[in-house]
């Protein structure tokens, strides 16, 4: 699309010149995060170069479907489309990009014969030119939120049709970006295909400037629960079983210390949970913070077993018996400890950073309990709380007294298990849905072969 640059208005070039320098003068405070991680997790240090649009070798053959998951939640919900999308495009060959250290291990479950894995470049012109001319993508596919000026304009440049897939955004997203309306604008208008998640994510992309907005709903509800989670559930169940066990799901940084905050200021409440001999289990988002947070429930006095400890993938009876908490400090299991809990406190949603995803919660027959932010995930909170899966409350005092309620009164346990069948099926059916609608449309020829 060699007029592509005529599509911008004066201000909008100059302003994405502007943005271009920028991100070049940021590149060496890159470097230096990414060394700094690395020492926590070493995936930031492999490949470096690759974020600078340096890839390694002969440009191997075109034709690669390009599918970006720039972390572990983006990563897992690609994972529910790819056998669809693979069994849509026989022979296809995956270029799978990423941002983060937890989205490429994760990823790394994915690769077949024949597809690559890599970064994703730093969002510089050079960067994200030099990374299309190496791989020569036919189509690109970003999942969920990952819209990057630079990038939309070089896949324009080169012919490259950009659609997003399960797409959300939320009212705190889309009004910061309209504050930049002459660098969002391009990136957003420049997008061939958007698949939103729900009509208010639609309405949302659609004020932000893309022009072909469909609403096929969330990938995340065609979830399954693997036979590898219900097997290690069933093999803990028996040294948990003696505990109600609570878990605090993907907690985000200062929620630990919210919740042993609103523990040690109720005297009352405290006694209570622990006559009802409720056993912890932590599990935070982000595994750099793993340790951090084993210190910090720690140095409150309570007594804090990691999951890492158990070597033969079983837990001690005897030894649980004295820990207060399990720090749920591996990757991949979190399907494992929704089936072992009762309920589930959703993390991201006490302090003000927008909650994590409830879905896989509901999946695994887990109630959830959330706080007062749950922007990013707004519809799915709205329909599991509609449907009774889910209780939202005002703080994480109040989520510790409903705690102590639903264990005395376990009506609600129930009632709420049997909810999330029905939330699940409300929202399933997503996946065919961006299929279908992938297959309609011109960029990729889906019916035809992918060689």
């Amino acid at each position: 699309m060699a007029g592509a640059s005529s599509e911008l208005g004066r201000v909008e070039r100059l302003v994405l010149a502007a943005y271009d320098c920028l991100m070049r003068a940021l590149q060496p405070l890159l470097r230096r995060k990414l060394h700094r991680r690395a020492q926590h997790e070493p995936e930031y240090g492999l490949n470096v170069a690759q974020r600078f649009g340096h890839y390694e070798g002969e440009s191997p053959e075109g034709g690669f479907v390009w599918l970006h998951a720039v972390s572990l939640g983006e990563t897992r919900a690609a994972a529910l489309l790819l056998p669809a999308l693979r069994n849509a495009l026989p022979g296809m060959r995956l270029l799978l990009t990423h941002s983060t250290a937890t989205g490429l291990a994760q990823g790394r479950t994915l690769m077949q014969a024949g597809d690559v894995q890599a970064w994703l470049p730093w969002d510089t012109a050079q960067a994200t030119r030099q990374f299309l001319m190496h791989f020569k993508p036919r189509i690109g596919l970003l999942m969920e939120t990952e819209v990057w000026p630079n990038l939309v304009r070089a896949c324009r440049h080169a012919g490259v049709p950009l659609c997003l897939l399960n797409a959300r955004m939320s009212e705190k997203s889309a009004v910061q970006a309209l504050r930049w309306p002459t660098l969002s604008g391009p990136a957003y208008r420049g997008l061939s295909l958007v698949l939103a998640q729900s009509a208010s994510d639609a309405q949302r992309l659609q004020r932000l400037g893309c022009l072909d907005v469909r609403v096929v709903g969330n990938i995340k509800f065609d979830v399954a629960v693997s036979e590898q989670a219900r097997m290690q559930a069933a093999l803990w169940q028996g040294s948990l079983a003696a505990r109600p066990v609570v878990m605090l799901a993907s907690t985000r940084e200062g929620e630990e210390a919210l919740w042993l905050q609103a523990l040690q200021s109720d005297a009352v409440r405290l006694k209570q949970l622990k006559l009802l001999g409720v056993l912890w289990l932590l599990v935070p988002r982000h595994p750099q913070r793993f340790d951090e947070v084993h210190a910090l429930i720690e140095q409150a006095g309570w007594r804090c077993e990691r999951r890492s400890a158990w070597r033969d993938q079983e837990p001690d009876a005897v030894r649980l018996a004295h820990v207060d908490v399990v720090l749920g400090d591996s990757l991949g299991e979190m399907q494992t400890y929704y089936l072992v809990s009762r309920m589930a406190l959703l993390g991201g949603s006490f302090a003000p950073l927008g909650g994590q995803n409830l879905i896989e919660a509901a999946a695994c027959a887990c109630p959830i309990v959330m706080g007062p932010h749950t922007f990013n995930f707004s519809d799915a909170a709205a329909l599991a709380a509609e449907q009774g899966a889910a209780l939202q409350v005002q703080d994480m005092q109040a989520a510790l007294e409903h705690v102590v309620l639903a264990l005395t009164h376990p009506q609600w346990l129930d009632q709420a298990r049997t909810a999330t069948v029905k939330m699940l099926d409300k929202g399933q059916g997503a996946v065919a849905r961006h299929i279908g609608a992938l297959q309609s449309t011109a960029p990729l020829n889906m019916k035809g072969s992918a060689a």
